[in-house]
């Protein structure tokens, strides 16, 4: 499906469920920059938009009503995207105060707070889309607790090496991945054949030898390995 389909389908749906002022804030905000990031952005990093709240309501440290461009919730992780130009604050220091202020009470409340410069967006996409890369695959792999008591099926080391691949365009060699993780090269060989017998990596042989200097992530990069 497009991206403007999806796109629309997911505004539309978001505006069914809200009412009042949480309606007519989306109604509102979600203009040309947050079109913009969704687009040019979230779309080519995620290819959907589970988890994303547009103009998301949250509340400052003064209890007053406060809508964020936009909220990811990723099991207990949330994240607070905004999209920021240049000129909105004009010389009012005291909305400039308000804004940095705002920014600091929700990260002292646990969320990940992240701006995003509109004059970047317009003309460098791709470099936001890699910078997001890097900050969210290590929650995109991450566990987020045991489900029904089952246990995990991934540990520790295998979970490095999965997010260690992602950073890396999906390939990982063994010899590299060693020093990164301050590890063993042979420990890391061992894992990496253990997540090729669960699905998740893939030998890549190399030259007319067959031999194995790198492996390649099969996972996906749009939901958590939980177990």
């Amino acid at each position: 499906m497009s991206f403007q389909v999806e796109h629309d389908q997911w505004i539309e749906s978001h505006l069914a469920r809200r009412q009042g002022d949480r309606k007519d804030a989306l109604r509102r905000g979600h203009g040309y920059g947050n079109c913009l990031f969704a687009e040019k952005v979230w779309w080519p990093l995620m290819g959907h938009f589970n988890g994303l709240h547009p103009e998301y309501e949250v509340k400052d440290w003064r209890g007053r009503s406060y809508y964020t461009d936009f909220m990811w919730k990723l099991g207990e992780y949330f994240f607070v995207f905004e999209i920021m130009d240049y000129g909105s604050h004009g010389q009012d220091r005291t909305k400039y105060r308000m804004d940095l202020n705002r920014g600091l009470y929700l990260q002292s409340q646990g969320f990940h707070y992240i701006e995003i410069s509109l004059d970047e967006l317009k003309e460098n996409p791709l470099f936001i889309v890699t910078m997001l890369r890097g900050i969210l695959t290590p929650y995109l792999v991450a566990p987020t607790g045991q489900e029904g008591g089952v246990l995990r099926k991934f540990g520790r080391i295998e979970r490095e090496l999965m997010r260690l691949a992602i950073r890396h365009h999906r390939m990982i060699r063994p010899a590299k991945a060693a020093r990164e993780l301050e590890l063993h090269k042979e420990t890391v060989i061992k894992y990496c054949r253990l997540l090729v017998d669960k699905g998740k990596f893939r030998a890549v042989p190399s030259g007319a030898t067959g031999r194995v200097y790198q492996y390649e992530y099969l996972g996906s990069t749009q939901s958590p390995d939980l177990i």
